[in-house]
């Protein structure tokens, strides 16, 4: 943890807070890794609400038989 793999200047945008957001919220992606890249952010995300959506169509699928 004392090696600084950021530049100094780095200062969070917007993709930043909405993976974190987006991974607290959902919680089957990795909270604990942060992905240095914009685009890694947005393929992880998309990861996470698709492990969402799908979790949704099983479940409701299961509702549905019932």
């Amino acid at each position: 943890m004392s090696d600084r793999i950021e530049p100094r200047a780095w200062r969070p945008k917007f993709i930043d807070y909405l993976y974190v957001s987006l991974t607290n919220a959902a919680a089957f992606s990795p909270t604990d890794t942060m992905p240095l890249s914009a685009m890694a952010k947005c393929i992880m995300g998309l990861q996470s609400i698709v492990s969402l959506v799908t979790i949704g169509l099983i479940i409701s699928r299961a509702v549905n038989i019932l």
